[in-house]
């Protein structure tokens, strides 16, 4: 099927830019705007980035402050990597996992992972999908990925869940006005 086909080669072939190829001088919030659809792959209409989305993002702190008003390399990364998980998770997972992810890492290392990772995921898909496909495997088909999705993102939410509690909580650690340890909650 020609559909299944050329899905299956934007899977196979469209890839964020590595991070050399991120615009190495400061962009603007509506430069930000448009760039932004060049990173992931997208079909239809789809939501679009706008930049009160950008802004609550900042707020929520999944996403850092920009230098002055222009967003740099490591802002587009992060959004980059923002845009494709919130797609299955809340703004406030997402935030979280890439949060804990950059732990001791620099930003291009962390883009980097994120990259290779993303390259795994949408091999596999691409890999599950057969051009030879008939329109009435098209249920069938669509019914594996879903619930392979389901199945991934039940271990996500789980692995998140170890992440936050691992976590130091704002309370945890923090010494009573007596100078002397608050005990875990």
């Amino acid at each position: 099927m020609k559909e299944i086909r050329e899905l299956k080669e934007r899977l196979e072939g469209e890839r964020p830019v590595e991070w050399e190829e991120l615009p190495d001088i400061g962009l603007y919030m509506d430069q930000l705007i448009s760039y932004m659809p060049r990173q992931l792959i997208h079909y239809g209409e789809g939501e679009t980035l706008t930049s009160a989305m950008v802004n609550n993002y900042i707020k929520d702190g999944a996403l850092p402050r920009a230098e002055g008003k222009r967003y740099n390399r490591a802002h587009l990364a992060s959004l980059t990597a923002l845009c494709a998980l919130k797609q299955v998770l809340s703004v406030k997972d997402a935030g979280l996992l890439l949060d804990a992810a950059s732990a001791g890492r620099k930003p291009e290392e962390l883009y980097a992972q994120f990259r290779e990772a993303l390259d795994r995921a949408l091999d596999v898909t691409a890999g599950s999908l057969d051009a030879s496909d008939r329109e009435e495997d098209l249920p069938d088909l669509a019914l594996a990925l879903a619930l392979r999705s389901y199945a991934d993102k039940l271990a996500c939410q789980r692995l998140l869940e170890l992440i936050r509690a691992r976590r130091p909580q704002e309370e945890k650690g923090k010494k009573s006005k007596t100078g002397r340890e608050r005990p875990a909650e």
